[in-house]
């Protein structure tokens, strides 16, 4: 297992979701681009620290219950890394509950994220987020 793996593992495996954003905060590149899927309700590039917080893990925490990224497998190729997994949580304007595979991809220099790029299946995610009319 090599630094960068190990680096993207802490950002999950923490013993708790706060320790997994001070881990990511820590590996987070100053101008780090951050892309989540078209498709999923926070879908765009955000770039820095503070616009990925506040685009993505600010709402996750808010409008979420229980949200959780599980990943079941890590990829290491030199300054790549890929985790593997399933989204799980409780959108609380519905109720409705998903779970949902994703990839992420990391691109990594001198030890900080530059990149990171989601895949995830937003079908599952949107069906969490509509209303049965």
């Amino acid at each position: 297992m090599g630094a960068n793996l190990d680096l993207i593992r802490a950002t999950y495996e923490g013993s708790s979701s706060d320790e997994n954003g001070r881990n990511l905060l820590a590996v987070l590149a100053p101008n780090a681009e951050w892309t989540e899927a078209e498709g999923f309700p926070y879908a765009g590039t955000y770039v820095g620290p503070e616009a990925i917080v506040a685009g993505v893990f600010r709402r996750l925490a808010t409008e979420w219950t229980r949200y959780r990224a599980d990943v079941h497998t890590y990829l290491e190729d030199g300054d790549r890394v890929a985790a593997f997994g399933v989204y799980s949580g409780t959108y609380k304007a519905t109720g409705k509950s998903m779970r949902a595979n994703f990839a992420h991809l990391y691109a990594m220099r001198d030890g900080k994220i530059v990149r990171m790029t989601q895949y995830v299946d937003t079908l599952m995610v949107q069906q969490a987020l509509t209303l049965n009319l």
